[in-house]
């Protein structure tokens, strides 16, 4: 009795793991047929996730290579000189202030004249009294020379009166000269414009007490302009040989003059430590006004290359590169190119590149391989 009951019992535990097995084996078929469906939607989700990345882009050309160099300067007179009288004394009067224009010959300014006027009222009195001592000694030579001549006169008379009247000639020589010097010097307590030009500078007021050669009031002649720079030294050792330089008025970019160097200090500022340039502006428009604030473009010869932003480098294979884009697919590819120099705006490339290839030039830290993108706006 207790084996039959054992037997049954038996059975019905087998059964039962029987049936649990059964039901995990269709539980894990189940599993198996789903996951290719699952995949499927999970790859449907991924696409349906992720639309074409937006990207700004640049279409691959040759142009003129070369860096670009800017300098601010202002505008100087090419000839500037200083106007000063040629002998002291006190200012009476300046005739002209800072702005005013002058033309050659103008009176500039005026010294008291007094004393002047009387050292030349001196040297004419000096002049009449040499001139009558010398008419005076040329009779009395004249008579001892024909006294001589009949045997009424001593040698020692005749040599006495040469002597005198040739005394008296040097006599009236310096006093004439004298004289001369008297009357430039009473020129001399004015001073006159020697070319036309525009006042840029005072230096002394009426009423002082000036000395010979000290600068009454500076003069920039109306013969060019120059727009004047400070250079650092860097940019001489990559500028071209006698480059054309674009200079525009800082306030108004298209009022433009073209020029090319015409002097460079020999020696650095101690402060900066750059050059003081001076570039002769050809034919210049009135804007070009003294000090007028000014912008000096330089093209660095560098001949033709392609230039890319340098937003558009990035690395692959430890090497730079950029993302180029087929056109037809709308998909990119990362392709590894020769840098030939760089800078932190732009980039130029030696090699690995060919002329109408589009390369993206931003978004690329987000790309990979096979990526489709879409256009920001039409490649530039």
């Amino acid at each position: 009795m207790s084996s039959n009951f054992t037997i049954r019992r038996c059975g019905r535990v087998r059964g039962a793991q029987l049936r649990r097995s059964m039901q995990t084996l269709s539980m894990r078929v189940l599993v198996v047929a789903a996951l290719p469906l699952l995949a499927a939607c999970n790859s449907e989700t991924e696409s349906a996730e992720q639309p074409p990345r937006t990207v700004r882009t640049v279409t691959v050309e040759t142009r003129e290579a070369g860096d670009v160099v800017t300098l601010t300067g202002h505008v100087e007179a090419a000839d500037e000189a200083a106007a000063a009288f040629r002998v002291g004394g006190r200012m009476l009067e300046r005739l002209v202030n800072v702005g005013d224009r002058v033309t050659a010959g103008q009176v500039l300014a005026r010294l008291d004249a007094q004393n002047a006027r009387n050292n030349l009222r001196s040297a004419e009195s000096a002049v009449s009294a040499a001139n009558a001592l010398l008419t005076q000694t040329r009779n009395t030579y004249e008579r001892q020379r024909h006294l001589l001549d009949r045997g009424f006169t001593t040698r020692a008379n005749y040599d006495a009166a040469e002597q005198a009247f040739l005394s008296a000639q040097s006599q009236v020589d310096n006093a004439q000269a004298q004289l001369k010097i008297a009357r430039d010097n009473l020129d001399y307590t004015e001073i006159h414009a020697d070319a036309d030009g525009v006042v840029t500078v005072r230096g002394a007021e009426p009423g002082e007490v000036v000395q010979a050669g000290q600068m009454i009031v500076r003069i920039a002649r109306e013969n060019g302009r120059d727009a004047v720079f400070d250079v650092p030294a860097n940019v001489f050792r990559v500028a071209p040989s006698d480059p054309l330089i674009t200079v525009a008025l800082s306030d108004s970019p298209n009022v433009t003059a073209e020029g090319r160097v015409r002097e460079v200090a020999p020696q650095a500022d101690p402060v900066t430590r750059t050059f003081q340039t001076k570039v002769g502006l050809n034919n210049p428009p009135d804007a070009f006004r003294l000090g007028a604030t000014v912008v000096g473009t330089l093209r660095l010869d560098a001949g033709t290359a392609i230039e890319l932003p340098a937003t558009a480098l990035t690395e692959f294979n430890r090497q730079p590169a950029v993302w180029v884009v087929d056109p037809g697919t709308s998909t990119v590819e990362l392709r590894n190119i020769e840098v030939q120099r760089f800078n932190p705006s732009t980039i130029a490339v030696a090699s690995g590149l060919n002329e109408g290839e589009i390369v993206v030039t931003a978004g690329v830290q987000v790309l990979h391989p096979g990526m489709k993108v879409r256009f920001a706006g039409a490649p530039s």
